[in-house]
């Protein structure tokens, strides 16, 4: 797939892409034979993408995360699930709209679907809050999540989120206790949890609905406790450091893997999801189908006792062994 939106790092490939456009559109008008200089570029662009895609920087990965043509938690729905209906509401206050969910059936076995969704333009931006969730978007999610449980469905969450809404009104109506309480329940729940990122990963805003029994983060995304640009911010009052904060932070999916705080990576196509967003969709619903056929041969207690075991284990460290 060609994209117009490139970014400061792929300038040189972008240069390629429009070479070879020009060139196909000299062979089309049948001006020139350029079938030769089309197959040149072809293979210059794929090489030149297979070195600069295979030395990214932690900063880089970023900015492909954020990538506006990047699939959304709605892309993903719509190509790997069937018959999707979805529930609005916390029953509470309203229907958050940076958080969607309901059922919906993937090769014929019925989920449970929940993610962020952000806007493409400035309208659906404001619309979906930017993809940063309320309380009553949590709370939400956590009713969802409980009528899952109750016709015991499993439970597929996609996070996307730059972190939770910072607003006055999210912190009067309980922002912090909202996501807490979806911790401490999601950590008990009775049916199958696989969580997976999909672009941003930010803060207690993406871990309000990332506890489960196998998170996995696509390869060109993020998971942190914070976004580089606030990092920055915050050590050298200035986000002019946020590309040393982003490798400071560990916060790719390989570091994350290392570090055992997640449990797999989803391959992407080279270049990211926006390259080729079939083959992510693809490359998604097969991770799904495979951690599912695992988590579904355990019994309840088993599936709990494994997942509240795994987050116990998140950073502990032995100092007679680090000694």
């Amino acid at each position: 797939m060609y994209t117009t939106l490139w970014l400061d790092f792929e300038k040189d490939i972008a240069e390629l892409h429009e070479q070879l456009a020009k060139a196909k559109d000299t062979h089309e008008k049948g001006k020139l034979n350029m079938t030769d200089v089309i197959q040149n570029l072809e293979s210059k662009i794929k090489e030149a993408q297979k070195v600069k895609y295979s030395n990214l920087s932690g900063w880089q990965k970023v900015q492909i995360s954020r990538h506006l043509e990047r699939p959304y938690t709605l892309d993903y729905i719509e190509h790997i699930a069937t018959n999707f209906i979805e529930l609005h509401g916390d029953r509470h206050v309203k229907d958050d709209k940076a958080i969607v969910g309901g059922f919906g059936q993937i090769d014929g076995e019925t989920y449970m679907i929940i993610g962020q969704q952000k806007g493409r333009n400035t309208k659906q931006r404001q619309f979906r809050n930017f993809g940063m969730p309320n309380p009553e978007g949590y709370r939400k999610a956590l009713r969802l999540m409980k009528l899952a449980e109750k016709f015991n469905k499993p439970v597929i969450t996609f996070i996307d989120t730059p972190g939770a809404s910072p607003g006055l009104e999210a912190e009067e109506r309980g922002q912090g206790e909202a996501i807490a309480k979806n911790l401490f329940e999601m950590a008990t729940l009775s049916v199958p949890i696989v969580c997976i990122v999909i672009g941003e990963g930010a803060s207690g805003g993406a871990l309000g609905i990332g506890v489960g029994d196998k998170v996995l983060m696509m390869q060109y995304t993020w998971y942190s406790v914070i976004s580089p640009e606030s990092c920055s911010s915050i050590l050298w009052r200035t986000w002019d450091k946020k590309e040393l904060a982003a490798d400071a932070l560990k916060l790719s999916a390989e570091d994350m893997l290392k570090n055992k705080l997640i449990d797999g990576i989803i391959q992407e196509p080279l270049g990211g999801a926006h390259h080729d967003p079939e083959t992510a969709y693809k490359n998604v619903k097969a991770a799904i189908v495979k951690e599912m056929m695992f988590l579904k041969t355990l019994k309840t207690d088993e599936l709990v006792k494994q997942r509240i075991d795994k987050f116990n284990n998140m950073g502990v460290v032995d100092e007679e062994e680090q000694s």
